[in-house]
């Protein structure tokens, strides 16, 4: 059975299409001209070119496919062109959801993110119940995720068979971008973490993640979401963490979060009238990080058996993997 798979160059999409090849699947990869194929290059899998903003394209590359798994998204802290994370992420959901239900595709799972969930007040954990705050939606990339959803939610009262699952953070090998969390692994090795703010995570090894879709198309129910999610962890102990397993030292200061804040709006705004770089400290990321986002993944547990492979290991991967290509 075909599958396409969009997003495949990156880092969950790449082990998505791992780990459909390990489950006998035809995986077919959509991928945009000029992208950084690394990821895949070892993979025996078909590619094929094409846009989320462009819909004959998208009608070419689901010919002959049964199958969706919609991981593409334009996922940065910060852009110079802000409509095109709104023209990838919104639009583009809807061109090729829209496309998969003109098709007759048989079923499709839809990569959306925790960031979607509400979060707890008291600090817990989360469910895929959990009323969304609007005031956690705090960077352009949160908020056209949130909408991208609410395409796909509209998509399944079209008639879509369409499961949605809402990834934690995914660590482990072959960040070539890297991520934010992968950032966080490469800083720390290059020891350019002097402090820390008080936060946390819920962390997830990334072949976890990519099984969890699998067994959303194999077991979820239609119009369903799940946290694709494993562990809780704060900052601090994800850094100490790092630290027992390369021996570098983790730090022990604690960043007052005021202080955070302001060197995020000065760095962002040389970002935008100067440097027209990425900022080295995102005030996207500071925002995001004024919240605990822990989540219960439990549903995804007990209805798709969602494995739960250790975080420490998924870490360690992640670590030798910047070492042996010596992208820290």
């Amino acid at each position: 059975m075909t599958t396409l798979v969009t997003g495949a160059t990156g880092f969950l999409g790449s082990a998505l299409a791992r780990e459909l090849l390990k489950n006998g699947r035809n995986p077919k990869l959509l991928i945009r001209k000029n992208s950084d194929t690394r990821n895949i290059d070892d993979l025996d899998c078909e590619v094929t070119h094409g846009d989320l903003r462009d819909r004959e394209s998208l009608k070419s590359a689901l010919t002959g496919c049964k199958t969706l798994y919609h991981t593409a998204a334009y996922y940065s802290l910060w852009s110079r062109d802000k409509k095109l994370i709104y023209d990838i992420n919104v639009q583009g959901t809807r061109n090729i959801l829209e496309t998969a239900l003109a098709m007759g595709i048989e079923k499709v799972v839809y990569t959306s993110t925790v960031g979607c969930i509400g979060l707890s007040e008291d600090g817990g954990s989360a469910n895929e119940d959990q009323p969304m705050n609007p005031a956690t939606l705090c960077n352009d990339y949160k908020l056209s995720k949130y909408e991208a959803e609410q395409v796909a939610h509209e998509m399944f009262d079209r008639g879509l068979p369409i499961v949605i699952v809402n990834p934690s953070t995914p660590v482990g090998p072959r960040d070539i971008k890297p991520t934010p969390t992968g950032k966080i692994i490469q800083d720390f090795l290059n020891r350019k973490m002097p402090a820390y703010i008080d936060t946390g995570l819920n962390l997830i090894d990334v072949a976890d993640c990519a099984r969890g879709h699998i067994l959303a198309e194999e077991k979820g129910r239609l119009g369903e979401r799940y946290i694709l999610g494993n562990k809780n962890m704060s900052l601090k102990e994800i850094l100490m963490t790092l630290e027992a397993l390369t021996g570098l030292k983790a730090p022990r200061i604690k960043m007052p979060y005021w202080v955070a804040y302001g060197a995020g709006l000065a760095c962002e705004w040389a970002s935008d009238n100067i440097t027209h770089q990425p900022p080295a400290v995102p005030l996207a990321g500071v925002k995001m990080a004024k919240y605990f986002m822990y989540f219960d993944p439990s549903k995804a547990i007990r209805e798709l058996g969602l494995p739960q492979n250790p975080v420490d290991n998924a870490l360690r991967q992640a670590v030798q993997w910047f070492k042996e290509n010596q992208a820290y």
